[in-house]
């Protein structure tokens, strides 16, 4: 028997023999059975590959045999020897540090039950909520991680951290929304390169205020991102000229999926969801509730009926009485203009404040959020004047991580 340093030992060599294998069967695969075969890679190959990778990782780090090649993580010693990019070595090493906390999901991974991007939504649940949160309900998230894509599983995550921790699901999506950035560069041979983060709010409205545009006409021969770009050139030319700010008019439909108990912010209620992926914490869904179209739904065979016939918290005709009261963002020292603003309620809508102009305030959207997700409180004194007052107990943005 070769011994584990022996690189060309009996282990090496089968493996490449196997992959030499299924090389000359993909090449000479097709149809039904090409499709076969990728999937067999996954299953048998890859993932189970993986698993292995992450038990050797977790015992390479424990030697800390890394340091002897004068690597000083064993992160950055991934990064050199083993060719992953910074990002795909810290999820590997933190893959491998929780699942010696799941053995679950460490069985599941190994036999394949799982791909690797489930257990790294795992990995990463437990990483802000604690693994053992996660084995609590670790069976309930193989099921599920077992039935959809990693996409659709991020969401289930999501919601369970929220139910477990929505201070720190709150605090994580604060960091996420400090993190966001916009860049437009100058022109080089004829073009501007623009590149940029969004938080998932972001990110789901302007993917639904694109969408309009998205559709591909007849013989269309543009790259669908050709079509993105022509469809945010076309949003920017009407600049919004389809919409009313006082709510009257057809505005671009963020939908987000929330409990009552999300609306009411009760421990333990589940995260709100972005339609098409994604999740906000509960403290965002109340701030939508502020200034928005408010159905409730009691079976999905209601939706497409409740969405055309949903009620505004925030009336055309109040927000009209609000603009002329307030004239901008009243938080002290903004003055951002009546088109960046959101009517706020002061006790707030989900907790039965009245839609009545001595409990509104109008709010740019930045300082919208500082009172909801952020903890400020805003008041409106006898003689009319605004103030903010900041958050008693501010949870810091990387709490989770401290």
């Amino acid at each position: 028997m070769a011994a584990p340093g022996d690189r060309s030992g009996p282990p090496i060599e089968g493996l490449k023999a196997a992959v030499d294998k299924m090389a000359a069967w993909i090449g000479q695969a097709d149809g039904e059975m090409l499709g076969d075969a990728l999937i067999q890679i996954r299953e048998a190959g890859i993932d189970p590959l993986e698993a292995v990778f992450a038990t050797g990782v977790r015992r390479f780090d424990k030697s800390g045999e890394y340091k002897a090649d004068g690597a000083l993580s064993l992160t950055a010693w991934l990064r050199w020897k083993c060719k992953l990019s910074g990002g795909a070595a810290m999820e590997r090493v933190e893959i491998a540090r929780q699942l010696e906390k799941l053995p679950q999901t460490e069985a599941a991974f190994a036999s394949g039950e799982v791909g690797y991007q489930h257990v790294a939504v795992l990995a990463r649940a437990a990483e802000h909520v604690g693994a053992a949160a996660v084995r609590k309900e670790e069976g309930k998230l193989l099921q599920a991680a077992q039935t959809m894509d990693p996409g659709q599983f991020v969401t289930v995550a999501k919601n369970f951290e929220h139910r477990v921790d929505a201070a720190g699901a709150l605090a994580e999506a604060n960091h996420a929304y400090q993190r966001r950035y916009f860049h437009i560069g100058e022109p080089v041979d004829g073009l501007v390169r623009v590149d940029g983060l969004l938080d998932a709010e972001g990110g789901a409205t302007l993917r639904t205020a694109l969408q309009p545009f998205m559709k591909p006409i007849p013989n269309d021969d543009r790259s669908y991102g050709q079509r993105s770009v022509d469809a945010l050139m076309e949003l920017c030319r009407q600049g919004g000229s389809g919409s009313r700010r006082d709510g009257a008019g057809p505005r671009p439909q963020l939908i987000i999926r929330a409990s009552l108990d999300t609306l009411a912010g009760t421990k333990g209620a589940p995260a709100g969801e972005l339609d098409g992926g994604g999740t906000v914490p509960a403290e965002t869904v109340q701030r939508y509730a502020c200034d928005s179209a408010i159905s409730r739904i009691t079976g999905q065979g209601e939706l497409e009926h409740e969405l055309n016939h949903a009620s505004r918290t925030l009336p055309a005709s109040t927000r009209r009485a609000l603009e002329a009261r307030d004239r901008h963002c009243v938080f002290p020292g903004c003055t951002r203009p009546l088109t960046w603003c959101d009517g706020h309620h002061l006790v707030w809508w989900t907790r039965g404040g009245a839609t009545a102009l001595p409990n509104l305030a109008l709010l740019c959207r930045p300082h919208h959020r500082m009172v909801h997700e952020e903890g400020w409180i805003l008041q409106r004194t006898k003689e009319g004047h605004w103030k903010a007052k900041p958050p008693l107990h501010r949870v810091p943005a990387n709490a989770r991580s401290a």
